[in-house]
């Protein structure tokens, strides 16, 4: 039995790297008053959610220091008077310049959904130096977020989802290499998938469950949603046999067991990453389905699809997928439009029937 008490919760492990990150881009690659910034935002948004942000800006003043105030030596030379005299020119110049640019010895390419998120967050700076009065003009907010094109939601249909999990337990279309690997990673491999097509978690809540999540008795489990809630979800029976077939695996191996040691585990006997569990998923999709690139977010959408089509209720839907705003929901399940598009034909008569009268 594992030694629980040296275990670290995930998301707390994850916020603290996440807060080490946040203040080595203040200390080395972002201007001084960026600081009392990010001071302000703190406990309105999420360290990734800053995390992020922290990102954006550093490319946002590694531009500046390139195309604008070219005799800056370091970020640091940056004032609160030089946001001042930004014009929308020079944030639309930033925008293109994210079309193709250099960035830490690496060439970086933007599409119009990543520029209008660089943009965002220029904007949130700015806005919030404005509204203090620490700045008199905040041109950012006149320039136009870049016209966003809605992506084709891609998902797995019946049969898809049927392979997916066959070829997950059998692993047939491995390569030998594959295989080797496979037989020790199989029963863990097929809970995941089966827990991705079953629930609908998201990628950050699977990999941050532990032993004591999961409760037998009546097939629930708690996630951590965005922002630390909690949620108790419910699964059926395929989900509860896969994952008791893990349980009893691991308990076989002697693989850390104890209540708050990581439910699924990496072959160090740690807990899995986030990277470790997408390329599982890309591998045994793409023997299923070679032309779709599907990730366990696909598996998510997957499953949000098949359950609006079960209940025809997007407000369940948002509810289960853990959306704050339906609106995402309706924007992601929307495309299942084309059911209802199928089940309106013939509704409209052209013409009279014969029996009707004149």
């Amino acid at each position: 039995m594992a030694d629980t008490s040296k275990t670290t919760n995930f998301y707390i492990e994850r916020n603290n790297n996440n807060l080490i990150a946040i203040d080595n881009l203040l200390e080395n690659s972002l201007p001084a008053f960026c600081g009392d910034y990010f001071l302000a935002i703190d406990s309105q948004t999420s360290t990734l959610t800053r995390l992020n942000y922290a990102h954006d800006l550093k490319i946002f003043f590694d531009f500046l220091m390139k195309k604008r105030f070219t005799t800056y030596k370091s970020v640091k030379d940056f004032t609160l008077q030089d946001l001042e005299t930004l014009t929308g020119n020079d944030i639309e110049m930033f925008l293109a310049y994210l079309s193709r640019y250099k960035f830490d010895d690496k060439i970086h390419v933007c599409n119009d959904r990543a520029k209008a998120r660089k943009l965002s967050s220029v904007r949130a700076m700015f806005k919030y130096f404005f509204n203090r009065g620490l700045i008199s003009v905040d041109n950012s907010a006149k320039v136009s977020t870049p016209k966003l094109h809605e992506k084709p939601i891609i998902r797995l249909d019946g049969q898809e989802v049927y392979d997916m999990i066959n070829v997950a337990e059998s692993g047939d279309g491995l390569t030998t290499r594959q295989r080797a690997f496979h037989e020790r990673a199989k029963t863990r491999d097929s809970a995941i998938i089966v827990l991705f097509l079953g629930t609908g978690i998201r990628i950050s809540e699977l990999v941050g469950l532990n032993n004591e999540d999961i409760n037998f008795n009546d097939n629930s489990f708690i996630v951590t949603r965005k922002g630390g809630g909690k949620s108790i979800l419910y699964f059926d029976t395929d989900v509860a046999d896969a994952l008791l077939r893990y349980c009893d695996y691991k308990q076989e191996c002697d693989l850390p067991c104890g209540p708050k040691d990581a439910l699924f585990l990496s072959s160090q006997k740690k807990r899995i990453t986030v990277r470790a569990v997408e390329n599982l998923v890309q591998k045994y999709a793409r023997i299923i389905s070679p032309l779709k690139k599907i990730s366990p977010h696909k598996l998510r959408s997957t499953y949000g699809t098949q359950l609006y089509r079960a209940t025809g209720d997007i407000y369940v839907v948002a509810d289960v997928l853990g959306h704050k705003d339906v609106n995402t929901t309706r924007k992601h399940y929307a495309a299942i439009s084309e059911d209802t598009r199928r089940s309106v034909v013939g509704k409209v008569k052209l013409h009279k029937d014969d029996d009707t009268e004149d």
